[in-house]
């Protein structure tokens, strides 16, 4: 089978500094790939570029047999898309942005109105639909969003953060959401720093540190003996730091400082 997203020695740079040095991947249809890494390793770049909102890049980058760099609008038209910061068009109500985003993928409005209602109102904001959405919490407008990344039905999924700012209730749903999308047969690629979520989610994990790819492979592949969960082993993979000692080193920081001699 041929994969459906293929990244060939990616590399990247803003400037004179280099975020991705050389990732080579290839996804198949329906893997649901965690992709993780620490702050700055280059996740949300690698994503962006996927789907195809940054052509400056190195190397060669394929999403169903288009090229990122030379067709990125038909990129653009399979894949859905939720980053990590929610961008909205705030003077806009929920029903009028997602009536914009329908028409861009050519949905009919009924059909738009009828999924936007359903979908929103799985997220308790059946009320909401027709206020504008400059008066909603982080938490409100990330739902929207999500909404928005899904309504179109999807191919190929690209989360980075996904459950950022959303409520107990909210995350649950929306992992059940993305089990449910994954045994449809969609390929979804999950950036995340929660590590409880990506290993109960993925049937893939890929770990980049520094801009290159250190670890892929199923949890079962990449755990070690002394590695019971992915956070630990993320831990040990992109850190050589001893945490606890960190720890007890933060927490003297509120001990009365020892009186003058």
């Amino acid at each position: 089978m041929d994969p459906i997203i293929r990244m060939q020695n990616l590399r990247k740079s803003y400037g004179q500094k280099q975020v991705l040095h050389g990732i080579d991947l290839d996804i198949q249809p329906g893997q649901v790939v965690g992709y993780i890494g620490p702050n700055g390793a280059g996740k949300s770049t690698t994503v962006r570029i996927l789907a195809g909102l940054d052509g400056h890049f190195e190397g060669e980058v394929f999403v169903k047999n288009h090229s990122v760099r030379n067709d990125p609008i038909a990129i653009k038209r399979i894949i859905g898309y939720i980053p990590e910061q929610t961008e909205l068009y705030e003077v806009l109500t929920p029903m009028e942005f997602l009536l914009a985003m329908g028409r861009l993928h050519d949905m009919p409005d009924p059909l738009t109105r009828e999924r936007a209602e359903q979908m929103l109102g799985f997220f308790d904001l059946s009320k909401q639909l027709h206020q504008r959405m400059d008066t909603f919490s982080k938490g409100m407008r990330q739902k929207v969003l999500l909404v928005s990344g899904l309504l179109h039905n999807p191919e190929i999924i690209f989360m980075d953060e996904p459950l950022s700012g959303l409520d107990a209730n909210a995350v649950i749903l929306v992992k059940e959401i993305i089990s449910r999308l994954a045994e449809q047969g969609k390929t979804i690629i999950y950036c995340s720093h929660n590590m409880d979520t990506v290993e109960k989610i993925s049937d893939r994990i890929v770990l980049i540190a520094e801009g290159r790819v250190i670890a892929d492979g199923t949890f079962q592949d990449l755990k070690r003996n002394e590695s019971d969960t992915l956070e630990k082993l993320f831990s040990q993979l992109t850190s050589q730091a001893d945490f606890d000692q960190l720890a007890g080193q933060f927490t003297k920081a509120f001990s009365p400082n020892p009186p003058h001699e």
